[in-house]
């Protein structure tokens, strides 16, 4: 294929050779290659013509006028999720894997999908963050019916801050992803233009009184239920809160839990009988030690009999006859691979938590409380009790930070009242001497 050079290199000529004799100019520019035909034969003139066309773009790009050049959006976005799909398998929950994929499909795409990646700069990002938040959706529902257009009757709900936080968490990710394979020079400046200091709260957990009362409504509740079966799950929650309020561990955690990761030991240094636990979760593996009050809601649910479904009640007298006559099922206990605390106890602990006698689903600033707050609480008491900062970071699978960050920082018992009230001793004003009682100098012999 003949080429020829023109511009000191800048614009080539060159020939196709299923394209007949016509001559065809391209050049690199603005990071991008550009073709044309120059529709002649005649090397003289389509050298006029590829001179005239590469000014042309000059003088566009100059103006502003020319297209947008890169990656567009879309494109980077697949790359990315098939990229982070394939390198967090896991390492990522699939639950948080198809969230980023729900904020790209659903309100990354449709807003950024019309520009290219070096065209989304911070401005670009607070217009979406402006779009985002006067997007009211139906509460409840479906994904479906809440992209709907809303009633007359109907109330809005707009997105929380933290929600576009997290999709813009992911925009983060995409572009860093187009950094590296070089789509972008550098990720712009992703943070919040009028960001303010945020108020120093704590994570809502349950004081000791509250935590009395917590553990006493659900054994209250387990004892007055008839029925066979929810009589069993409210036992199983009763034991789930005083286990993992001795324990600290992360709800994840404990639905991870099997029997044979549970260990009764009698500890060395305190002489006591507690539970040495092998954990699986958020941070992966990692060891805990619970309190002695752990033990006796471990020993119940490890002699608890598993729940099999009875089926229907007879109702006849035949029928009942019949199932008294029946052998009774063999008693299963708990085997070491079956889960220390099988299905979901959600629903059934916000009811006791709504109960108006018990009336602890949110603190005092409005904050809710979940089985998560069960943790809070266990770290919270134990730095109440003086217990030391590292070895109770080491026990949680967390940082010293994260503790002095969200849970020292609001605890009263550690601030030392008597460090902070001391008084300076006064000193005494120096005594005035009249001039008849200063002392005469020695005389020297």
């Amino acid at each position: 294929m003949p080429t020829h050079s023109i511009l000191g290199g800048k614009v080539k000529l060159f020939r196709r050779d299923d394209s007949g004799e016509n001559w065809f100019c391209s050049t690199y520019f603005q990071g991008k290659n550009r073709r044309k035909s120059t529709k002649t034969d005649s090397l003289a003139h389509a050298e006029e013509i590829a001179e005239d066309w590469f000014l042309e773009l000059r003088g566009k790009s100059r103006a502003g006028l020319l297209g947008p050049t890169g990656k567009a959006f879309n494109p980077a976005a697949d790359a990315f999720m098939e990229e982070y799909k394939a390198s967090t398998q896991g390492e990522r929950s699939a639950r948080w894997v198809k969230e980023h994929e729900g904020h790209i499909e659903n309100h990354l795409k449709p807003f950024f999908g019309k520009y290219t990646i070096p065209e989304i700069d911070a401005d670009k990002v607070q217009e979406y963050r402006i779009a985002r938040g006067k997007q009211p959706a139906r509460r409840g529902g479906t994904a479906e019916s809440r992209s709907k257009p809303l009633g007359e009757d109907e109330e809005p709900k707009f997105p929380a801050r933290n929600t576009i936080e997290n999709e813009i968490i992911t925009l983060r990710m995409i572009l860093k992803t187009c950094e590296r394979k070089g789509w972008v020079k550098a990720v712009p400046n992703l943070t919040p233009p009028y960001k303010r200091q945020k108020k120093v709260e704590h994570r809502p957990w349950f004081s000791l009184d509250e935590y009395k009362r917590l553990y006493k409504a659900t054994n209250d509740y387990a004892k007055k239920i008839k029925r066979a079966e929810d009589r069993w799950y409210a036992e199983q929650l009763h034991d789930l809160v005083l286990f993992l309020g001795n324990t600290g561990l992360r709800p994840d955690e404990a639905k991870n839990l099997e029997h044979r990761d549970v260990m009764m030991v009698k500890d060395e240094d305190t002489g006591e009988l507690i539970l040495e636990i092998d954990v699986r979760g958020k941070t992966g593996f990692g060891y805990c030690k619970s309190r002695p009050e752990a033990v006796k809601p471990y020993q119940r649910l490890l002699n608890r009999p598993k729940w099999t479904p009875q089926g229907r009640a007879p109702r006849t007298k035949k029928a009942k006859a019949a199932a008294a006559e029946a052998m009774p099922r063999p008693v299963q206990l708990p085997q070491p691979t079956d889960k220390v605390f099988p299905g979901s106890h959600l629903k059934l602990f916000n009811k006791i938590l709504n109960d108006e006698n018990v009336n602890l689903k949110f603190d005092r600033d409005g904050n809710a409380h979940t089985l998560y707050s069960l943790r809070h609480f266990y770290i919270c008491q134990r730095l109440i009790e003086g217990a030391d900062i590292y070895q109770l970071a080491k026990n949680c699978r967390t940082s010293v930070e994260m503790i002095q960050k969200f849970y020292a920082a609001h605890i009263k018992h550690l601030v030392d009242a008597s460090a902070i009230n001391t008084k300076r001793p006064r000193k005494r004003k120096p005594a005035i001497l009249n001039a008849k009682d200063e002392p005469r100098p020695s005389s020297q012999t």
